[in-house]
């Protein structure tokens, strides 16, 4: 937990509540971050402890007021969460899906959870949920055509323009990067516990590239990383590096052919290492990209859907 400075008093409590992790501000009314928690205490912990007994032990912890409101994203918001927060459809202005959050009955403070997103179309049936709120977040210009990239589990790729998602796309890259390494053939080359893989590394930067020159085929590709290893002796860290690098290829590949080349960068929501992977990747790619912190960006967009439901006030308005 970090401390504000004693003038600053805390407006809103923002909760970024995924499947397995929780993450916790108590920020001002500026977006400034008083207080932080996070915990193993997501959407699978909640439903047996109780969400409102977990959010209340994370804000006690903090040294919240009772009467602090507190806004939501992720996945408590879904059909297995504390209150199924319905999707808003696509197209969508960005400040519409935040005003529209659902609010907790029952509670003594004022709760809320943001919406997530759905892509209603037969040939590309589409969900998301928090990441319509990094996306809140992101600083996007109000005008013009911007397309987004979310790494994570299930990547997802969102075109917004003037203001508004106009459709979006998953692509399950770090799921299936989980599921060959754990449980296919390869996981004899890249070995129990695959290490992490850098983007300095030159097996990722070769095997992307390949994905990117064959236009994002890669399952014609995956048995050459076990044969590598039986025949050229590769070592389970360079194993590990080529699936990395053959995976975030062919979804860069893909998405790039789906939305086309932005005249804009591309913006890159992503921290830590697996930003760093796709900075690199996206480069290769011969795309400029603009980098925002995944975790500023998601307090940015927690801060702004709390003004947009009347929770703090919205900037240059007294309270």
């Amino acid at each position: 937990m970090r401390p504000g400075t004693a003038s600053n008093a805390p407006a809103v409590a923002a909760i970024d509540w995924g499947t397995t992790r929780l993450r916790a501000w108590l920020l001002d009314d500026a977006g400034t971050v008083l207080a932080e928690r996070r915990g193993d205490d997501g959407l699978i912990t909640a439903r047996e402890k109780g969400f409102s007994t977990v959010l209340e032990g994370h804000l006690a912890a903090m040294g919240a007021p009772a009467s602090l409101p507190v806004i939501i994203c992720g996945m408590a918001g879904s059909r297995q969460g504390w209150l199924e927060a319905s999707y808003v459809t696509v197209p969508a202005p960005i400040g519409a899906i935040l005003a529209g959050a659902a609010r907790i009955e029952g509670q003594r403070r004022d709760i809320r959870i943001v919406p997530g997103l759905a892509q209603r179309e037969i040939d590309a049936p589409d969900v998301m949920r928090g990441e319509e709120t990094q996306l809140a977040g992101a600083g996007l210009p109000a005008k013009g055509r911007h397309l987004v990239c979310m790494p994570g589990t299930h990547s997802k790729w969102v075109a917004v323009e003037d203001g508004a998602v106009t459709g979006f796309g998953t692509w399950p890259t770090g799921e299936l990067y989980s599921v060959l390494a754990a449980h296919s053939i390869l996981r004899h080359s890249l070995g129990e516990q695959p290490s992490p893989v850098t983007s300095d590394n030159p097996f990722f930067r070769r095997w992307c590239e390949t994905a990117l020159g064959e236009g994002g085929d890669v399952t014609s590709r995956l048995f050459a990383i076990r044969a590598a290893g039986l025949l050229l002796d590769m070592k389970a860290d360079d194993a590990a590096a080529c699936l990395s690098g053959l995976l975030i290829g062919g979804e860069i590949a893909s998405a790039s052919r789906r939305y086309g080349k932005s005249a804009e960068p591309v913006v890159l929501v992503a921290s830590g290492a697996l930003g760093a992977l796709y900075a690199e990747a996206l480069g290769l790619a011969g795309l400029e990209i603009r980098t925002v912190d995944a975790d500023e960006a998601v307090r940015a967009g927690l801060v702004e859907a709390a003004r947009e439901n009347g929770m703090i006030a919205k900037s240059g308005v007294a309270a």
